[in-house]
């Protein structure tokens, strides 16, 4: 068995040939949305990553390039090019074979994120080409692929080699295959969003991006040697802080655990889970350890200190989490994950190693630092008495006034039970939901109008927010419930509806209230947007109407300068001011057919972005939310 430095091809373990990526894409990488195609990058990246994790790799470069492949480069030992027992050279069984690679052999990589070995044959597949250099044991060795299938012949089984080196690293340039993908241009702010996370939770790790796509090349060189207390500190820029991030760390059963927590004068958790770098959206069994021993210890002390009495009820999990912005970064020889994007751990020891190395570091810490533990306390004490202050509230109002899905009058909707070919649009103005009542096939598709501005829920108490006509037609139409800060009645499994469709005006009244109602998804129903259920109907800002030809619909400013530069003859151009405008066979058509519409589903992609959108859209300033909704109706995902 090779020891722990050697890393060759003998390193390299074969378990099944590629099979059906091109077919099924989504398996491998979540879709073939613009997430799906960011985590192209992450997929080569996290590689470099691991040699970084395995001591061989400090440097990290990404470039966005002009003709929109990606350059990943990294100054770690290099892939083994050497000759592989298959008779091939090693490189070639990664790039060509499932479950290939040097990850399932704990000698060579004691940690990683990539653990099933598809990675890299997982890119290769689904790229125009992909192209690899490789410095090693003295020399730059080459190979190169079209989507998936090499085109350079080996040498007696070995990669040519391109010329002498003293470095040692590995290059990789790929182009996404539009054949496979929605779109092919990555979203640069995402990519950085991932990148500079990764660079927190690696603080002797230097990562370079540039995105050399625009006139001007924009250059960020990520180094963040405070690791994840930089990380905490970062996610809780502009808010009004508690106390100084607190940080620990801890190894039990050859795991490694590494936490970092602070609160803040909000009434929100953010508690992100990492598991080898890989960021994990569904949390997982290092999250429930920690929160369950932290609960504990705080339940404990509250107790020691007389600030609970023996009748008291204990803090709830939620009371104690209430303001507290945490990350939790483990690192495990053997994670298992639920799913090839790893969005949720599933290890039982990992539960048991948090909570062990949590418990024995928070109790050591807030026993030298009795100030914090006792404002941290007063986090608790103060969540307990609104929840049970609200608690009080909601069974109040929801046991008055109970009506039945099919009997509320505003509703009009669709004759089909199968929530997963049914979909729900959201319509702002009596003018437009009658239009869009007319226009719907009423099989499948349900209209809610509401009036107005619905009530900015991050502003308001639970118990207003639940005497809001508006937001309880809602609640009602979904037929999930809701979820909030002191408890949980959301069950996605009611959802009645696979799509919920905001539909709004293209100006800026209707960027508010789509904002509005995403501010109330996020808050009360984020799974809703986590699932991929929520989405933003895109009506036309214009019709084009040429003196010979057809007529057209034109989406935005852009397309209408398109337009104009390929259609020479003179046209009549109509504008679109509201929805309302339209006539039930013009809303049909541009904004209610599935054949012809355009949507855009609102994605998050990693933590950072999920906690820095979620507190643009709660927050008090309206500008920002305003511009979030005009720059992601251009980011987000078509469904056409």
């Amino acid at each position: 068995m090779a020891n722990k430095t050697t890393y060759d091809a003998g390193s390299i373990s074969v378990l099944e040939g590629l099979e059906a990526v091109r077919k099924r894409p989504g398996m491998y990488i979540g879709s073939v949305s613009r997430k799906g195609l960011n985590h192209l990058i992450y997929e080569i990246v996290d590689n470099s990553v691991d040699e970084h994790l395995a001591g061989f790799c400090s440097r990290i470069e990404v470039f966005l390039e002009k003709d929109g492949s990606c350059t990943v480069t990294d100054n770690g030992r290099g892939i083994p090019v050497d000759m592989h027992a298959k008779g091939v050279s090693a490189e070639r069984l990664v790039f060509t074979t499932l479950h290939a690679g040097g990850k399932f052999d704990d000698s060579v990589y004691k940690t990683s994120g990539g653990l099933h070995g598809v990675g890299s044959s997982v890119v290769n597949a689904l790229s125009t080409y992909l192209d690899i250099e490789i410095s090693r044991d003295g020399y730059v060795h080459h190979d190169h692929y079209e989507r998936g299938i090499p085109t350079i012949e080996l040498e007696e089984g070995l990669l040519p080699k391109l010329r002498r080196t003293r470095q040692t690293g590995t290059k990789i340039n790929f182009l996404p295959d539009p054949e496979i993908f929605e779109k092919t241009r990555f979203q640069a702010e995402e990519v950085k969003s991932r990148l500079h996370e990764t660079a927190y939770l690696n603080p002797e790790l230097t990562i370079l991006f540039e995105d050399r796509r625009g006139a001007e090349v924009e250059r960020v060189e990520y180094h963040e040697e405070n690791g994840i207390i930089g990380f905490v500190e970062d996610l809780n820029k502009n808010k009004e802080t508690v106390h100084e991030v607190v940080y620990f760390k801890g190894e039990s059963e050859g795991i490694l655990v590494e936490g970092a927590f602070q609160y803040v004068n909000e009434f929100h958790e953010n508690v992100l889970g990492f598991c080898n770098n890989i960021y994990n959206a569904e949390g997982g069994t290092h999250l429930t350890g920690f929160k369950t021993v932290f609960t504990t210890v705080i339940n404990n002390y509250a107790r020691e200190l007389g600030i609970l009495k023996e009748k008291d009820a204990n803090f709830t999990g939620a009371d104690v989490r209430n303001g507290m912005t945490a990350v939790i970064s483990i690192k495990h020889p053997a994670p298992r994950f639920e799913g090839q994007t790893k969005t949720k751990l599933d290890n039982q020891d990992a539960s048991k190693a948090t909570a062990k190395v949590t418990g024995d570091e928070i109790v050591r810490y807030f026993d030298r630092n009795l100030e914090i533990l006792k404002s941290v306390i007063g986090c608790a004490e103060k969540a307990a008495k609104i929840r049970k202050t609200e608690e009080r509230a909601k069974t109040n109002l929801l046991t008055k006034q109970k009506y039945s899905f099919d009997s509320n009058g505003k509703l009009a909707n669709c004759e089909s039970r199968d929530a997963s070919k049914c979909e729900i649009f959201i319509v702002e103005g009596d003018s437009a939901g009658g239009s869009a009542k007319t226009a719907r096939n009423r099989n499948f598709q349900a209209i809610l109008p509401i009036r107005g501005k619905i009530l900015n829920v991050e502003k308001a108490s639970i118990d207003k927010v639940l005497a809001n006509a508006e937001i309880k037609t809602m609640i009602n139409a979904f037929g999930c419930g809701f979820s909030e800060g002191y408890g949980n009645d959301f069950d996605i499994s009611k959802l009645r509806y696979d799509k919920i469709i905001i539909m709004a005006d293209a100006d800026v009244d209707g960027a508010h209230i789509s904002t509005l109602l995403l501010t109330l998804f996020y808050r009360f129903m984020p799974e809703l947007i986590y699932e991929g259920h929520v989405y933003i109907a895109m009506p036309p800002l214009y019709k084009a109407m040429p003196a010979r030809g057809q007529e057209e619909y034109l989406y935005d400013d852009k397309a209408l300068e398109r337009y104009r530069k390929t259609h020479k003859g003179s046209f009549t151009l109509q504008r679109y001011k509201g929805l309302g405008e339209m006539d039930a066979e013009q809303l049909w058509e541009t904004t209610l057919n599935p054949e012809t519409r355009i949507l855009k589903r609102v994605e998050i992609e990693d933590a950072r972005m999920a906690s820095s959108v979620t507190g643009m859209l709660m927050g008090t300033e309206v500008p920002p939310r305003r511009a979030f909704i005009y720059e992601h109706a251009q980011d987000a995902e078509l469904d056409v």
